[in-house]
C-alpha cells in the first residue's frame, strides 16, 4: 500500500485535475437526461418554439462542455499513468541491476511490464470512481426532485451494493498474486532454458528441461484460469446487480408515470437517467476488483524494491593476486557483492561480468576499437575462432543488438576475447564459461592460463567461478563464505582434503 499511497504523492496535481474534469463530465452525461425531460415538458408539450431553440442550445453548450472536460482530463491521467509506469521500472532496473541483488529473469520480465502497468492504472481508477460517484449523486439528487422514492433507490441501494461487493477484494487479489507470481517462475525457467539450450543438450538432459518446463507452464495456466475465473464471476455479478438496479427505477418510473403521479417530460428524464445509471453502477461495482489488482502488483513491485542486496565484504581485499598470478575465488552464498566490490572504476582493473553484453555492429566492432597483434590468439584462447569461422564475412559478420542471433555461450565467447584483448594488469572474470559445453570450457581454461600467465608475465587474473575446470588452472584458490575468509590453497588440494569445496565444485 505505500507504493500506491506514493504513486498519488507524486502524482497528486495531474490525478487531482484529472479527476475534477472527469467529475465534471459525469455531472454534464447526468444532467443530459434532466435537459431532455425539461425540453418535452417546456418545449414539445406546449409547442413554444423560442423555448425549444433555447433548452436545445443549452444541450449543444453542455455536449460542448462535457467533452473538453473528458479529453483534456484524460489526457492528464493518461501522461500521469505512463510516467509514473516509466518510474517503477526504471527503480525496479535499478534494483536487479545491482549485481549483489539476486532477482529471477521472469520476475524481473513481469514486475517491470505487467505489474508496473497495473499499479499505474491505480491513477486511473481513482478518477474515474470519483466521476462515477459524482454521477450517481447528481443522478439521485435529480430522482429525488422528480420522485422521494426513485431518488432513494439510488441513494441507498449504491452504498449497500458497493459493501457486498468490497467483500471480494481480498479473494482477487490473492489470485490475481499467485498468477503473476505463476508467469514470473514460467518465464524465469523459460529464459534460462534458452540461455542454456547448449550445455543442455551436450549433456542430454534437453527431455527433461522441456518437461520442467510443461509442469511449470501448466502451473502458471492454472493460475491464469482460476485469476479470470474469480474476475469473470466478480464482473458478472456487477454488471448483474447494475442492471437489476436501472431496471428497477425504470420500472418504477412506469408505474408512477401510469398513474399520474409524474409528467410525461419527468418520465423521459426518469428512462434516461436511469439507461444512464448503467455506466457509474458498472464502475462503482467493479472497482474493489481493480484496486485488488493494483494492490497485488504493488506488493510484488515491492517485494523488490525492498530485496537487500548482500552486503560487500568488510576490511580489505582478502584475495589480491600478485603480478603473473592466476587465483580461482569460490564465494558462498554469492559472488554478486564481491564483483561489485572490484569493479570500482580502476584504471588497471577489468571486471567482466557473468552476463555479457554485445551491441549492434560488426564483430570486429564489439572485439576492438583499434588493431590488435594479438587477436588471433586471443581468438584461440577464447575458443571464438569457430565463432568467427562459423560465418563467411568472418569478423565482419553482423551482429544484431544484446548479440541476439547468437547463443548464449557464443555471446560469452566473443565478451571474453574483448576482455582478453584489453590485457589489463588486473582482469575479473566472473562465470565466463557458463553457456559453453564442457570439452569448450577445458580449453577456454587452457587458453587464458597461457595467454595471461605465461614465463615472464606481469598480468593478474581473478577467476571467480565454482568451475572446475578454471578452478584446475589457477595458482592458488581462495573460498569466501559470507565475506570471510574460510580456506585457501590449491585447486587439487582443496578438492582432496576439504568437504565443502567438494560440494561447492565437484557436482
Amino acid at each position: 500500500m505505500n507504493l500506491l499511497w506514493r504513486a498519488l504523492l507524486r502524482n497528486r496535481g495531474r490525478v487531482a485535475s484529472g479527476s475534477l474534469l472527469i467529475g465534471l463530465h459525469q455531472g454534464c452525461q447526468a444532467v443530459v437526461p434532466v435537459l431532455i425531460g425539461v425540453i418535452v415538458d417546456r418545449a414539445v408539450a406546449t409547442g413554444r418554439l423560442g423555448m425549444l431553440f433555447l433548452w436545445t442550445g443549452v444541450l449543444g453548450t453542455l455536449f460542448l462542455v462535457l467533452t473538453v472536460a473528458y479529453r483534456t482530463g484524460t489526457r492528464q491521467l493518461m501522461r500521469a499513468i505512463a510516467d509514473e509506469a516509466h518510474r517503477l521500472r526504471l527503480e525496479v532496473a535499478a534494483k536487479v541491476l545491482d549485481p549483489r541483488t539476486e532477482v529471477r529473469t521472469g520476475d524481473v520480465l513481469t514486475i517491470s511490464a505487467t505489474d508496473a502497468d497495473t499499479t499505474s492504472y491505480l491513477l486511473d481508477y481513482l478518477p474515474r470512481l470519483f466521476g462515477a460517484l459524482v454521477a450517481t449523486a447528481i443522478s439521485a439528487a435529480g430522482l429525488c426532485l422528480i420522485s422521494v422514492p426513485l431518488g432513494l433507490v439510488v441513494l441507498i441501494g449504491t452504498p449497500v451494493v458497493l459493501v457486498g461487493l468490497q467483500r471480494a477484494a481480498p479473494r482477487i487479489t490473492r489470485r490475481v498474486a499467485i498468477r503473476q507470481a505463476a508467469a514470473g517462475r514460467a518465464s524465469s525457467l523459460a529464459t534460462d532454458l534458452v540461455t542454456g539450450l547448449r550445455p543442455l543438450r551436450g549433456i542430454g538432459a534437453q527431455d527433461a528441461a522441456a518437461h520442467r518446463y510443461r509442469e511449470v507452464s501448466r502451473e502458471s495456466l492454472s493460475a491464469t484460469l482460476r485469476a479470470a475465473k474469480t474476475l469473470g464471476w466478480f464482473q458478472a455479478a456487477s454488471d448483474t446487480v447494475s442492471t437489476l438496479v436501472a431496471c428497477g427505477i425504470a420500472i418504477l418510473a412506469g408505474w408512477f408515470a401510469l398513474s399520474g403521479r409524474i409528467s410525461a417530460g419527468e418520465l423521459v428524464t426518469v428512462i434516461g437517467l436511469a439507461a444512464f445509471l448503467g455506466e457509474p453502477f458498472a464502475t462503482l461495482s467493479a472497482a474493489p476488483g481493480w484496486f485488488a489488482s493494483s494492490r497485488a502488483s504493488a506488493e510484488r513491485i515491492e517485494a523488490v524494491l525492498d530485496l537487500c542486496p548482500a552486503a560487500p565484504p568488510t576490511g580489505d581485499n582478502p584475495v589480491p593476486p600478485v603480478a603473473g598470478e592466476c587465483v580461482g575465488v569460490v564465494v558462498e552464498p554469492d559472488a554478486g557483492a564481491l564483483v561489485a566490490l572490484l569493479d570500482d572504476g580502476s584504471p588497471d582493473v577489468l571486471v567482466a561480468p557473468h552476463l555479457p553484453e554485445l551491441f549492434s555492429g560488426t564483430i570486429r566492432e564489439n572485439l576492438l576499437d583499434r588493431d590488435a597483434d594479438q587477436l588471433g590468439e586471443v581468438l584461440r584462447a577464447s575458443a571464438a575462432d569457430d565463432v568467427v569461422a562459423a560465418h563467411p564475412d568472418g569478423l565482419d559478420h553482423p551482429i544484431a543488438d544484446r548479440g541476439a542471433a547468437l547463443s548464449g555461450g557464443q555471446r560469452q565467447r566473443l565478451a571474453l576475447a574483448r576482455a582478453l584483448l584489453a590485457r589489463p594488469r588486473l582482469l575479473v572474470l566472473h562465470e565466463p564459461t557458463t553457456a559453453v559445453d564442457a570439452v569448450t570450457e577445458h580449453a577456454i581454461a587452457r587458453g587464458i592460463r597461457d595467454l595471461r600467465h605465461g614465463p615472464g608475465s606481469t598480468l593478474a587474473t581473478l577467476l571467480i567461478t565454482t568451475s572446475p575446470a578454471l578452478l584446475a588452472v589457477t595458482d592458488r584458490v581462495i573460498v569466501l563464505r559470507d565475506g570471510e575468509v574460510v580456506a585457501s590453497g590449491t585447486h587439487a588440494a582443496l578438492a582432496a582434503g576439504d568437504e565443502t569445496y567438494r560440494a561447492a565444485v565437484l557436482r
